[in-house]
């Protein structure tokens, strides 16, 4: 698929060294096609990285994509420059008016703090509310997939004894379900958090139906029965090497709530290259989505 970006997003230059194809505004508007208008709400700190990472997961159709980068303002980043945000982010004030055909919210490194001691809190729930508006379909990541479901469905999130991070077999529950369409019967994905929304929880709410779910790591992808909002409890998007990053990062800290991830490091040794078990199916699903959840049902004039 091509991603339509800004010209000089340093992303595009290693998509290209992955051949990956990355379109520029230039080629764009000689193309007599409209595509798909996706919103990224970015909350991870490294706000490059995850760039890389989503763009690389929605690389995988032939549907033409325009992506805008969202921050929000009532937060300063500290990891990422200013320079970056001001030339490639966009903040929702010069969007609110505007409909999308999809938006993904990310993850962020809140889960320890409750929802309204969050400095962006209000924020978000105003974007959340705006989404279901203004968006044919949301896709949320990890503590945005916790946030959504307090927000919208009032599900609590708990925290764990000890960080959950490595790659766990999931199991797909409803094949019948698009978004789990081609997905093995088992599969790998990352997970990295501190916190959960219980299982029992969101098996008890009558708007959800749960896709996919892992005995050791509980709810993975879950979904409103009309597909609006979609909710990934994992990081499909993950690098190889992100796990180990964040591990060797929190293990510097002296933190003492994190473990080696579990099913990563090949004979359970840090020194070895971690194995990519996950990446296939990582894009089965975001593919999934954008095909049958936002290309198939938004309309063609927003």
């Amino acid at each position: 698929m091509p991603i339509k970006v800004q010209s000089n997003l340093p992303a595009k230059e290693q998509l290209e060294r992955e051949n990956i194809f990355v379109m520029d505004e230039f080629r764009s508007i000689h193309q007599d096609i409209r595509p798909l208008k996706i919103v990224i709400l970015n909350l991870m700190p490294l706000k490059e990285d995850t760039e890389l990472q989503l763009l690389r997961a929605l690389s995988n159709t032939p549907l033409q994509i325009d992506i805008t980068f969202l921050m929000v303002k009532s937060h300063v980043s500290t990891n990422t420059s200013a320079n970056h945000l001001n030339q490639f982010y966009v903040t929702f004030d010069t969007i609110k008016e505007h409909r999308y055909d999809g938006m993904i919210i990310t993850g962020a490194p809140v889960e320890k703090l409750e929802y309204n001691e969050v400095d962006y809190w209000d924020e978000l729930c105003e974007i959340f509310e705006w989404s279901k508006s203004h968006v044919t379909s949301t896709l949320h990541i990890c503590w945005g997939s916790q946030a959504a479901l307090y927000y919208h469905y009032n599900l609590p999130k708990r925290t764990l004894p000890k960080k959950l991070s490595g790659i766990y077999a999931q199991r797909v529950l409803n094949r019948k379900i698009p978004l789990v369409r081609g997905c093995d019967d088992i599969f790998f994905a990352p997970h990295s958090r501190h916190t959960e929304v219980a299982a029992s929880d969101i098996h008890s709410c009558p708007y959800i139906d749960v896709l996919a779910e892992s005995d050791e790591a509980g709810v993975y992808l879950c979904m409103t029965k009309d597909g609006k909002q979609i909710f990934i409890m994992g990081h499909p998007e993950y690098d190889r090497v992100t796990l180990d990053n964040e591990y060797r990062r929190d293990t510097a800290k002296g933190l003492d709530d994190v473990e080696m991830p579990k099913n990563y490091y090949p004979d359970n040794d840090p020194d070895n290259r971690p194995r990519l078990s996950w990446r296939s199916h990582a894009n089965i699903i975001y593919t999934n989505w954008l095909n049958y959840y936002v290309y198939q049902t938004t309309p063609y004039i927003l």
